[in-house]
């Protein structure tokens, strides 16, 4: 006789088998029974102070591991307050699994006023989720699970959703069989392969594009860069790629030499990027040029055709893999012996053309990277990110990731940095936030500690949404609701046990970074820029 278990017991047993090791949630009276079968896992649980920050958690983590970041959330708020996360999981593509109840399902769409009761929950969710499932019947808890992390890695990634009625959540079912998901296998056309191989070998000016899709195929992007002797520009999501190597353009391809450099090309190869605006038109003039025999490689089909520039060759195919079988049809290529002479002019020209607030927080970023060797930087929307998204030339080894581009979450940058820490527990990680946006999620401050997690907060106080100020009084505007009061972000440290710093020298900062690591456990370094 198989053995029987509840549906809370057997979704914990599924997620085991899936890999997940991780869960981001907040219980509540509508999930008990999908904590049962937690306590005699191996999956750890993380309590953050509001589901919102769950979902960055588990973005963070999603980013970090490759992975993807699991939720467990209650019915209603729980759900809705998780949705701006979904959002930015779409934005960015990272792959995210998030898990709620739901009402029985005998009051689904009645409106009585039941606890926690939304008019179509599943329906809200089907605008948000690559995929969305509702589970009527606990024997179908097996395929739906496998389904879902199938649907996550299908094409492009993004958020999926199961919701489980309170009703399904204890019943009795068969424990079933374990068998994996389907996994993705995008092999390329090799036409299509053989038409770019053509396309290269007759180049002279070569560049590539890296974008965030391409981070998974980071050897196979600098293996095809040398081959071709091509500048590597990269966009934000994908800024630490090739950190250190000659080919390396870590500047915006929104900035003009940037797009000279492209101007100039052709053929660029485009991996793993949406040519959307907050990379490639971030200033929103208009002007990115026209490429010249430009390729674009995308697991997605559809958002190969998105974006400012059409493809002239589309290769749709998993980034790895289509770069593996370029690579191989051009071994004998003779190459140009140009690429590291042009990047490096970019490179040398884009910075000159910052400001000189951009040029100090570009090289604020670069000594955090030497101070703390194989850091990863996770940043929230604030000034010296927006510094680092637009030039930020980090050391071998260092990554860098943020919310600051497509969906542009206030309050990302704290708890994806707590969840990177927990994917990779080994890595140094140290989240870069204003402190407009840390009072998003300040209370994130007491998950840090909860786990142990050694991030290093460096808030960049400058009293308020600086950006947006200056943005209003360059259209000749009276400021208003720029400036909110912020705490004393050393004493709100302290009152959660954790150490800080207060420094007031841009100098200062990497050293002090550096302290906080050195500690081991969670730290806050406050940077007053007044």
């Amino acid at each position: 006789m198989m053995a029987r278990k509840t549906v809370g017991d057997v979704l914990i047993d599924l997620l085991e088998f899936h890999g997940v090791d991780t869960v981001f949630g907040i219980p509540g009276v509508h999930t008990i029974e999908l904590y049962r079968g937690l306590g005699h896992s191996s999956i750890r649980h993380v309590t953050p102070r509001h589901e919102l920050n769950a979902g960055f958690m588990a973005d963070g983590y999603a980013r970090a591991s490759g992975k993807p970041g699991v939720c467990l959330l209650i019915t209603g708020p729980g759900l809705t307050n998780v949705i701006t996360a979904m959002a930015q999981a779409r934005a960015d593509s990272v792959p995210m699994l998030v898990i709620a109840g739901v009402n029985r399902r005998a009051h689904h769409g009645h409106e009585d006023g039941h606890l926690h009761e939304l008019p179509d929950q599943l329906g809200l969710m089907r605008a948000i989720a690559l995929h969305a499932h509702c589970l009527h019947d606990g024997q179908d808890l097996s395929r739906v699970v496998a389904r879902a992390f199938a649907a996550i890695t299908a094409g492009r990634p993004g958020p999926v959703y199961i919701e489980i009625p309170i009703d399904v959540m204890d019943q009795m079912i068969e424990a079933p069989t374990m068998r994996p998901s389907p996994q993705r296998r995008h092999c390329p056309d090799p036409t299509d392969l053989e038409a770019v191989a053509e396309l290269a070998q007759r180049a002279e000016r070569p560049v590539l594009l890296a974008g965030g899709g391409a981070m998974g195929a980071a050897a196979e992007v600098t293996a095809l860069a040398e081959a071709l002797d091509a500048p590597v520009v990269t966009t934000i999501n994908a800024r630490s790629m090739l950190a250190g190597h000659p080919l390396h353009v870590p500047a915006s391809p929104s900035l003009s030499p940037v797009r000279d450099l492209l101007a100039g090309a052709d053929l660029v190869v485009a991996v793993g990027t949406q040519f959307g605006p907050t990379d490639y038109d971030m200033n929103v003039d208009g002007g990115f040029p026209k490429l010249t025999n430009l390729v674009r490689i995308d697991v997605d089909a559809l958002q190969a055709t998105r974006g400012v520039a059409i493809a002239d060759r589309t290769v749709v195919a998993d980034a790895a893999q289509a770069l593996s079988g370029l690579i191989e049809r051009l071994q004998d290529h003779r190459q140009a012996a140009s690429g590291a002479e042009r990047a490096g002019r970019a490179k040398a020209t884009a910075f000159a053309g910052l400001s000189i607030d951009y040029q100090t927080g570009a090289h604020l970023i670069a000594d955090m990277a030497k101070a703390v060797p194989g850091c990863l930087l996770v940043g929230d929307s604030t000034q010296l990110v927006y510094a680092g998204n637009c030039y930020a030339d980090l050391r071998p080894g260092s990554g860098w990731f943020n919310a600051s581009v497509g969906f542009g979450s206030l309050g990302y940058g704290p708890p994806a940095a707590i969840g990177a820490q927990l994917a990779a527990p080994d890595r140094p990680v140290v989240c870069i936030v204003g402190d407009g946006g840390f009072q998003f999620c300040l209370s994130e401050l007491g998950t840090a500690m909860d786990e142990k997690a050694p991030v290093v907060f460096l808030v960049w106080n400058n009293v308020g949404y600086q950006e947006i100020k200056l943005t209003m009084l360059d259209k000749g505007m009276e400021t208003i609701g720029v400036t909110p009061r912020a705490p004393d972000f050393v004493a709100v440290a302290a009152a959660y046990g954790m150490a800080g710093e207060r420094v007031t020298r841009i100098a200062d900062i990497a050293r002090a970074v550096a302290r906080g690591h050195a500690t081991g456990k969670p730290y806050l370094v406050e940077f007053q820029t007044n």
